[in-house]
C-alpha cells in the first residue's frame, strides 16, 4: 500500500480502481504453482492472460490457468500476444469474451516481426478501431511514439501501453523522454509495457509519472520469480511514492547538505 502520508488517487481503468498499479502476466513459470506464488508476491490485481497461448477452458481436458488465477480474485486482462494481424487480434478477443462469459476489458498487442516483437502500428490501429466499435475496452501496447499514443487515446482506447524496450529483453527504459512526452498529454492511463528486467527499471517508470506497469518476462525469468515478484511490488510502490514527493532538482556542481552559511566557525 502507498504511504498513508501521501495522497494518491487509485488506478482506475474503464470505471474501475486497483490499488496495485504492478500488472503481471501468466507465462513462461515452470508450472502453475510458481505462477499462482510469483502473481500472489506481486500484489497485482490485474493478470493478463496469452489467450493463444493458455487454457482458460477453450481445452477443457488440460490444467485451466483460471485454476490458479480466478477470476473472483483478479482481473484478467486476455491479450492478443502471437498475432500479427488486426484479423487475428479480433477473433481472439472475441474468443476470450466468450470464454469469460462477456468479459470486455481486453490488451491488444499486434506484432510485426518474431524478431524485435515490436508492434505493427498500422494493424494495431486497425484492430482498435473494430473492437471499440465492438464494445471492448481496449488497452493497447504500442511503441513509445507520442503521436501514435495520442491517435489510440482519441480513438478511445482506456490506456496506452507504450513498449519501455523490446518485449522479454529486460533492457529498461531505453527512451525516457518519450515516455515523458506521451505522459504530458495523456488524458487516459500511461503504463509501461514490455522490457522492464530488474526493480529500479520498474522504479524509474513510475517515477516519470507512468500509472503502472506491466511485466512478465522480468519476474518469470528471474532466478527466483517469487522473490523478483515482491521485489517489482515494492519498486512500484516506492517509484510511485518517489514522484509524489518530486525529486530535488538537478545540479552541475555540489551542494552541502549541511550548510556553512550562519556559522561562527
Amino acid at each position: 500500500m502507498t504511504n498513508p502520508t501521501i495522497k494518491d488517487t487509485p488506478l482506475t481503468i474503464a470505471g474501475d480502481d486497483y490499488s496495485s498499479r504492478l500488472l503481471v502476466g501468466t507465462g513462461k513459470y515452470k508450472d502453475m504453482e510458481e505462477t499462482r506464488l510469483a502473481i500472489e508476491a506481486s500484489g497485482a490485481e490485474i493478470v493478463t492472460v496469452a489467450v493463444r497461448r493458455s487454457n482458460i477452458g477453450q481445452n477443457p481436458n488440460e490444467p485451466n490457468l483460471l485454476e490458479v488465477v480466478p477470476p473472483e480474485k483478479y482481473t484478467i486482462l486476455p491479450n492478443t500476444a502471437g498475432c500479427y494481424t488486426a484479423d487475428d487480434a479480433v477473433r481472439t478477443c472475441r474468443l476470450a469474451r466468450e470464454l469469460l462469459d462477456g468479459h470486455d476489458l481486453v490488451k491488444l498487442e499486434v506484432l510485426g516481426d518474431e524478431k524485435t516483437l515490436f508492434p505493427d502500428i498500422t494493424e494495431t490501429l486497425k484492430a482498435a478501431e473494430i473492437l471499440i466499435k465492438d464494445n471492448f475496452k481496449v488497452m493497447v501496447y504500442t511503441n513509445d511514439d507520442p503521436i501514435i499514443a495520442k491517435r489510440l487515446e482519441e480513438m478511445g482506447c482506456v490506456a496506452v501501453m507504450p513498449l519501455a524496450a523490446p518485449i522479454g529483453s529486460g533492457l529498461g527504459i531505453r527512451n525516457p523522454y518519450n515516455i515523458r512526452m506521451i505522459l504530458e498529454n495523456a488524458k487516459v492511463p500511461i503504463l509501461v509495457d514490455a522490457g522492464v528486467g530488474t526493480a529500479s527499471d520498474a522504479a524509474v517508470a513510475m517515477e516519470l509519472g507512468c500509472e503502472g506497469v506491466l511485466m512478465n518476462t522480468a519476474i518469470a525469468a528471474a532466478q527466483n520469480p517469487i522473490l523478483m515478484a515482491s521485489a517489482m511490488k515494492k519498486a512500484v510502490e516506492a517509484g510511485r511514492e518517489a514522484f509524489l514527493a518530486g525529486r530535488m532538482p538537478r545540479k552541475l556542481y555540489a551542494n552541502a547538505s549541511s550548510p556553512i552559511d550562519g556559522t561562527f566557525f
